[in-house]
């Protein structure tokens, strides 16, 4: 019986992804995307909303720019950040219809 070719993606791009999903593996940072899912928001709305100091959320939105999650723009003296990896969207939604969705405060 022949063997069916394997699809496998190369070892260095699955080390990038398992460091992209490290750093996504933070409730903070999954909240933060779910919400920027939804609408752009600053960084004291996203920390509020996490109940954590800005100074807290402004090192996590960094980490998350830097796996190119996020992209910020700036509009006046706030800056606005948003989502910039379209494959978040399908990511939270297994997570959510694996742990639930429902109405946050």
């Amino acid at each position: 019986m022949a063997k069916n070719k394997l699809r496998l993606t190369e070892m260095g791009a699955l080390e990038n992804a398992a460091e992209c999903l490290r750093t996504l593996a933070h409730p903070h940072r999954l909240r933060t995307i779910q919400m920027l899912l939804q609408h752009d928001y600053t960084v004291g709305e996203l920390a509020e909303a996490c109940e954590i100091p800005s100074a807290m959320m402004s090192e996590h939105l960094r980490l998350m720019q830097r796996c190119g999650f996020l992209t910020s723009e700036r509009d006046g003296r706030k800056v606005y950040y948003r989502v910039a990896e379209p494959h978040l969207k399908s990511i939270l939604s297994c997570i959510e219809d694996r742990f639930g969705v429902g109405k946050a405060g």
